[in-house]
Formats: structure tokens, sequence, C-alpha cells
């Protein structure tokens, strides 16, 4: 028989946890605060009781930017399971027979990515909520929300993540361009891009800019199938999230002469009167993305 514990185990804040997920997903201990609604100074001192819980540092400090030890890089699965396990939990019992319509927006490329798989799940455990989706660039799903004519809309964002927001994904942003392609080579460069507004097509403008690299906007889609269809016959390079890449789609960089691009962040912003309905396909939507992170499938 084993000897009793004296000292039983500490047990971890499921909202330090929460906070800590937050800011290693954004590099960013401001981006995170407003993301967990709390201020960065509330956040450092969660961080900070973390780490004397533990007596291990989680993350790397610098003027610049905030990186996980490998200490941190362990707790972050850890987290990210608790965080689900929680959820799935709290929904066993308080929304086990709910009902409504949920009004959703997104993007098109996660609307055709993501959000087929997504609703099916949804749909196997909470059947008497149906969703209606709209497809719209970014900027017209948040102004959409603003007006009140969606409940949760997924938007994209380079830098300013709007308030409110909650990050449920940050990725890379890189050129994409078909595999043995050589549109990359060309002078001036074929670029696809999507229209005024999208935060892919300033980022890479404003890169090419930088690197004084000559382009021309060779084919231009708001439609993700249409970016694909541009990269696949070799008529341009695009810039993508790096989860778009694979199969016939390769990623180019510096050793192809393409200059770096930024990091992105997909934000959910959810209407502040929501519904039970709303908030269990907005905590769907997380759990989605969480397994993601773990498995790097959708």
């Amino acid at each position: 028989m084993n000897a009793p514990l004296h000292h039983p185990l500490p047990l971890l804040d499921l909202e330090v946890l929460r906070t800590f997920v937050a800011i290693a997903e954004t590099g960013s201990f401001t981006t995170a605060a407003n993301a967990v609604f709390r201020t960065p100074s509330a956040v450092s001192m969660q961080i900070k009781k973390l780490e004397e819980i533990l007596g291990v540092s989680v993350f790397w400090r610098d003027a610049r930017s905030v990186t996980l030890t490998p200490d941190g890089e362990i707790l972050l699965g850890y987290a990210r399971r608790l965080l689900a396990l929680n959820r799935e939990a709290v929904a066993k019992f308080v929304l086990p027979d709910i009902s409504g319509v949920v009004r959703l927006g997104s993007p098109d490329d996660f609307g055709e990515r993501v959000l087929p798989n997504v609703l099916k799940r949804f749909a196997r455990s909470h059947p008497c909520i149906a969703v209606d989706v709209t497809i719209d660039m970014s900027a017209n799903l948040h102004k959409r929300m603003n007006e009140r004519s969606l409940d949760i809309v997924l938007v994209t964002a380079c830098r300013n993540i709007p308030v409110g927001a909650e990050v449920v994904l940050t990725e890379p942003i890189v050129w994409a361009g078909a595999r043995g392609g050589s549109a990359h080579l060309r002078a001036p460069l074929p670029v696809s891009l999507w229209e005024e507004g999208c935060v892919w097509r300033a980022d890479a403008l404003e890169a090419l800019g930088r690197a004084e690299r000559e382009y021309r906007v060779a084919y231009m889609s708001a439609h993700t199938a249409g970016q694909r269809a541009a990269i696949l016959a070799d008529l341009a390079v695009a810039p993508l999230p790096k989860s778009f890449i694979g199969d016939e789609i390769v990623a180019l960089g510096p050793e192809e002469g393409l200059p770096p691009l930024s990091r992105y962040n997909l934000a959910m912003i959810i209407a502040p009167d929501a519904s039970a309905p709303v908030l269990a396909a907005a905590d769907h939507i997380r759990a989605t993305f969480d397994s993601f992170r773990e498995t790097g499938k959708f």
C-alpha cells in the first residue's frame, strides 16, 4: 500500500492555463490580455504564479518577443487537453438539449476548408441547433457583427486584433507556388491576390515593396478555389496561410527570391448578448482549432 502524500500536488487553475495558451499562441502578453479580458499586469501575475507553482520558467522574454521554453512546450500540450476536457465536461451537463439558430460568418478560405467538418460534427452533438452560414470578407463580416445581423464571425487580422475578439489560430503567411513551377522566376513576378481589404494581400504587397521586387497582379479572385487554380496552373504565386500548403502546392521563400511574410491571426467575435446555442457553437469552434494545433488536421 502506498504511503499517503503529506504534501498533495497543487491544482492548476484553468483560467491561468487559458491565459498561458493565449500567450503561447499570440506571442504577446498584451494581445493575450485582450483575448482573455484581463490587463497585461494581471496576465503577468498569472504567469508568475504558474511558474512558481511548477518551479520552471515557461516563457523566454525579450524586448521584441515571447517564446516558449522547453518546459513551456510540454505544458502547452497538457494545457490544451485540460481546457478541452473542461469544455467537454461542462457542455455535457450545461448544454445537452438546447435548440435554436446560430448565424455564423466566415471568410471564404476557412468556409471552404474548415466549416464543413465543423458543422458536420456540431450537428451530431447539437442536432436541435441550426447554423446559417454567411461567407464574406473579414471587413464585411465585422460590419455585419456590428449591425447585429450575425452571432459569431471569424475574421483575419495581421496586426490589429479587433476589440473583444478571441484569437483561435495564429500561423505564418507564406508564398505558395506550384510544385516544380516557374512562376516565381518570372519578372515582373506574377501574383494572385484577393480584393482590396484582404490582410494577406496587404502584407504581401508591403513585403514586395520593401524588397523592391517588381510584380504584376496576374490573377485576382475572392475565392480560395480560384487562388488554388491560379497556383496549380503555374500562372502566379500567392500569399496563403502555411496550413494551406500541401500536395501540389509548396511554400516558397528567400531561397526562391521571395521576401518573408508576416504571421496572421484568425479571431472569433461573439455577439455580446449571445444565446446558449451561440455559446455552444463558439465552444465547438474553439475545440476544432485546439484539435488542429494538436494534430495539424481540421
